[in-house]
């Protein structure tokens, strides 16, 4: 295969920033308070805007608004809240676009009170947001109060209705069940619900959300199955390196498919002329070997022979876990790789 062909996206979203007001134990983008302040321009984010409306608008009817979790486009991070004048200005930007679905992501850290609340989401409302998402989970209560979640939850009901989604609903109930209010920690989570539930069959840790790549490897990993580097080793990732579904695109413009952080498929900015050309994988030996029949397993091979990389003795709880590890021991080491963008995810992972 001399060139990767990269589809049309049909759904994604757009970083604002990789700093947030969290450091959560799941993040599969490594989203940290230690990030540096680097947001999206509003030049960029018009260009991304411009092409993306002529990829989504081919897919979707016109004034489409129903919003889901891989429909339209979404602004994420990091937190976006924590730039409430640029998330503003994205939002009517997105709109002059026509952009379909439109909605963000927030885990409500700002939600101090009703005022606040209901004043941002109307001010966002009508300038072309049809929808929002609240993550709820484990990981984001470590640092945002409940409480604060529940009244994003009730008030964006009012506003937004049916188009509020609660990211995941199973892990909103079970912390209203147990009348949470402030901040829990992810041991003292585990103990109230194995309290609940000996068996551990309520805790949904095993849930969509929680996918095994990201921190969770490196934070929670002691909860998981391990296995020997062999057993993925002949997974290939072409898959997941072409979807064209939740693709997203960071604030350094890098055009990042699907769930793979820390892989830049290349110039957001110029993505039409990329998904035309398709990507020269001689010149991205890190994605050539993973689309490969055998991607794990050169890679494996690939990061052995020429850097060193020797096997985590307790082993990987998934393919991504081996694949991460790998690519970061190599940024650790100093190696440039365009598609190992941007270098500061790797850092910020454990």
């Amino acid at each position: 295969m001399a060139k990767l062909i990269i589809p049309e996206p049909v759904s994604g979203g757009i970083f604002l920033t990789y700093k947030c007001t969290n450091e959560c134990r799941h993040c599969m983008y490594a989203c940290s308070p230690k990030w540096r302040s680097d947001w999206i321009n509003l030049e960029d984010a018009e260009r991304i805007f411009e092409v993306l409306s002529r990829a989504f608008n081919k897919k979707y009817p016109k004034g489409f608004n129903r919003v889901g979790v891989n429909l339209g486009l979404h602004l994420t991070g990091g937190e976006p809240f924590l730039n409430f004048n640029l998330l503003f200005e994205l939002v009517k930007l997105a709109n002059k676009y026509e952009i379909p679905s439109l909605f963000v992501e927030t885990n409500c850290f700002w939600c101090t009170n009703d005022e606040i609340t209901e004043e941002r989401l109307f001010k966002l409302k009508e300038v072309g947001l049809n929808g929002i998402l609240i993550s709820v989970n484990p990981f984001v209560i470590e640092y945002v109060p409940f409480e604060r979640i529940e009244r994003a939850v009730n008030i964006s009901r009012r506003i937004f209705k049916e188009n509020t989604i609660i990211y995941q609903e199973l892990f909103f109930d079970q912390l209203k069940m147990v009348g949470l209010k402030e901040t829990l920690s992810f041991e003292d989570y585990l103990a109230v619900m194995r309290e609940k539930d000996p068996l551990g069959l309520y805790l949904g840790l095993s849930y969509p959300s929680m996918l095994l790549m990201g921190r969770i490897p490196y934070k929670i990993g002691y909860l998981y199955k391990k296995y020997p580097a062999k057993k993925f080793f002949n997974e290939s990732c072409l898959k997941e390196l072409t979807r064209d579904w939740h693709i997203h695109v960071d604030n350094y413009c890098n055009y990042i498919s699907g769930y793979c952080a820390g892989i830049s498929l290349g110039e957001a900015r110029k993505l039409e002329k990329l998904c035309q050309d398709g990507m020269e994988l001689d010149d991205h030996p890190i994605i050539e070997k993973l689309v490969s029949s055998r991607g794990i397993g050169k890679l494996f091979e690939y990061a052995s022979s020429e850097y060193g990389y020797r096997e985590r003795r307790e082993g990987y709880i998934s393919k991504c876990h081996l694949c991460l590890d790998i690519r970061k021991y190599i940024v650790e080491e100093g190696e440039e790789f365009k598609e190992l963008k941007p270098k500061d995810f790797y850092k910020h992972l454990e």
